[in-house]
């Protein structure tokens, strides 16, 4: 190529990118300083932005509030289904996302509830207080458990019941499939998500290339122009490298939901955190103008380093994933061109991207009570039951509503967890834990232990489509062994 037939190349761009990057520190740095600007962090794993929402419905209860705390220490995203916000505010502090809305009122269960959430905690009941009048000196006990005689303040039929019914309704609509968890959502996209992606065009090796990711109603854009001058010819966008690398490996790829121009585009993952490391790549072709899914399998990817395929690659490590990228190149592999590729403008839509293949996990958690089932069963001697069950009637049917709450989610058709706590207590946590089914034991257990129990079940495939009812052991335990006690549970009646 002679001088004249050279396009001016952008040296301002490159340093723009490399900055951006982070792949020159001492630049970075200066930037941040002068706009004022943190270092952005890319969220991760672990139920965090990119991960999905966890929507906890009763919040400021005495067991949702702990499970709320039990979230954000394990950086999850939490938003919290609160009746008032304020009040709410200050119980639960400045890290969770609040919305308003009253399960009782399904009208308030909007589309934007769900945005984004990826599993339901939840913890809410029917109020239950002392009857007007008790005082300390008219304290009751049972099993050495202080209590006064109680009576409802709401409706157990509304709450326990028609409440339940409506959020897992609404869970139901909305909820992406259990198998699969979204990494990116471009149709609800965070403050985060804007501060995510980058340019990494041809500018880094002297080509003119030039392309953005943007975002636009329900998706995100990859578009520019991509030219061959300077012997360049592709133009990508790339996210940050993430503060924690996504373990991605019980999952068996991502898929995409993407439309473009009928080119052949690139998906690209890293499994090291080195700029101008292996890129394992994934080719794939577009309908002009239609929406397609692009599954992308581990195991189909291809190891390239600067466009030529290394043979002798280790295979793509899922457990170390530091980044993703979106590529449109004149090459494909090893100096070969791309067949369906075109120089000029460009589009591609993206949607979605998630991680497709892994284990059904629960994604509703719905805090009942042991008992539920024992009011009006044979041979039941209300003497030795507790106090739930001797006044259920009293309590307006309280634990005969929670077990048609129950009902309504095992038959909602999404994956769950029912756990039912034996009597609730505000003693400290780390009792070792007993879990049973049929519903015949006894005994109690601290709000802090069902709430680490919440966060358990998240991740626990053998919690899901399982009810169990729960209780404190005799002694400390600060290790469980929660696959061992998930084990141990059979699956409902009737659940394949």
């Amino acid at each position: 190529m002679t001088h004249q037939n050279r396009s001016q190349w952008d040296a301002g761009r490159f340093l723009e990118t490399l900055t951006y990057f982070e792949v020159i520190p001492f630049l970075s740095c200066l930037k941040r300083l002068f706009t004022n600007r943190a270092k952005n962090k890319t969220e991760t794993q672990g139920g965090s932005q990119i991960m999905g929402v966890i929507l906890v419905a009763g919040a400021t209860g005495g067991v949702g509030k702990r499970v709320v705390r039990r979230l954000i220490e394990h950086d999850y995203q939490v938003r919290a289904l609160v009746r008032d916000a304020e009040r709410a505010r200050e119980i639960l502090g400045e890290k969770v996302e609040l919305f308003e809305a009253d399960i009782t009122l399904p009208d308030t269960l909007t589309p934007q509830l769900m945005n984004n959430v990826v599993a339901v905690v939840c913890c809410t009941g029917v109020r239950v207080q002392p009857v007007e009048g008790d005082t300390p000196d008219r304290a009751k006990y049972y099993q050495g458990i202080k209590f006064y005689m109680p009576e409802v303040v709401d409706s157990p039929e509304i709450v326990d019941y028609q409440g339940i019914k409506n959020l897992v309704q609404a869970a139901a609509r909305s909820l992406p499939q259990a198998a699969s968890t979204v990494l990116f959502d471009f149709k609800h996209p965070t403050d985060q998500l804007k501060e995510t992606w980058g340019a990494v065009d041809d500018v880094v090796m002297g080509g003119v290339s030039e392309s953005s990711m943007r975002l636009i109603e329900q998706a995100a854009l990859f578009s520019g122009n991509v030219s061959t001058a300077n012997s360049g010819g592709f133009a990508s966008v790339r996210t940050r490298n993430f503060d924690s690398p996504l373990n991605l490996t019980e999952y068996e790829g991502i898929e995409l939901r993407v439309k473009g121009d009928g080119q052949r585009y690139k998906f690209i993952l890293r499994s090291e955190a080195k700029w101008d490391g292996i890129s394992y790549c994934y080719s794939f072709d577009t309908e002009k103008d239609q929406w397609i899914d692009v599954r992308v399998p581990f195991e189909a990817l291809i190891p390239v380093f600067r466009a030529k395929t290394l043979p002798d690659a280790p295979a793509f490590d899922s457990s170390h994933v530091y980044a993703l990228q979106l590529m449109l190149s004149k090459f494909e592999y090893d100096g070969g061109l791309n067949p369906n590729f075109a120089p000029g403008a460009f589009a591609l839509q993206v949607e979605s991207i998630k991680a497709y293949g892994g284990a059904t996990k629960p994604q509703f958690i719905m805090i009942s009570s042991a008992g539920v089932t024992r009011p009006g069963r044979p041979g039941i001697n209300l003497e030795e039951e507790p106090p739930a069950v001797r006044m259920n009637n009293q309590l307006g049917g309280i634990l005969t509503w929670k077990l048609r709450g129950e009902d309504a989610v095992r038959e909602s058709g999404v994956p769950y967890t029912i756990i039912r706590p034996c009597a609730l207590t505000e003693e400290p946590g780390g009792k070792g834990l007993v879990f049973e089914q049929g519903d015949n034991i006894r005994g109690k257990v601290s709000r802090e232990d069902i709430a680490e129990l919440c966060l358990q079940v998240l991740e626990q495939p053998k919690a899901c489509n399982v009810t169990f009812e729960v209780k404190e052991a005799d002694s400390f335990n600060s290790f469980h062994n929660w696959d061992s006690l998930f084990s141990s549970l059979k699956l409902e009646s009737g659940d394949k």
